[in-house]
């Protein structure tokens, strides 16, 4: 894959991610973990240019979130809302910083329909945002 593929690939999946942080903080649920390494750098290169952060941000989320540390490692609980939207995940998911596949992590995700992983981040809404969260979709 490309590197403009797959920071394209990466920015997409990004969206949906900021998809589901929204409806997991609309139904009162911890935000989820960003594990993705590939899908977490194109984040933080959106981060780089705050308006264009906080537009990306309220188009898929449809509140403003800021990229907060958050480490840790276990399941990742999110995964059934991403299949039940838009199928199973990307090998991006399964893709570090550097554009290295975790192959023995997507074979695990294949065959067992889970994700354990560790990650270092996981989107917020920011303080003081008082937009009114809409129904969304992927």
């Amino acid at each position: 894959m490309s590197t403009e593929t797959e920071s394209a690939t990466a920015l997409a999946e990004l969206g949906r991610f900021f998809t589901i942080a929204g409806q997991r903080f609309d139904a009162g649920l911890p935000m989820p973990q960003m594990f993705s390494g590939a899908v977490d750098r194109a984040w933080h290169r959106l981060t780089e240019d705050p308006d264009e952060h906080a537009a990306f941000t309220v188009k898929y989320a449809h509140r403003r979130l800021r990229h907060a540390e958050s480490g840790g490692e276990g399941f990742i609980d999110w995964v059934d809302a991403y299949e039940k939207a838009c199928g199973p995940l990307p090998e991006i998911w399964f893709t570090d910083a550097d554009g290295e596949l975790d192959a023995e992590a997507l074979g695990r995700y294949r065959t067992t329909g889970t994700v354990w992983a560790e990650w270092d981040c996981s989107p917020e809404p920011s303080d003081g945002d008082e937009l009114t969260p809409v129904a969304s979709y992927l």
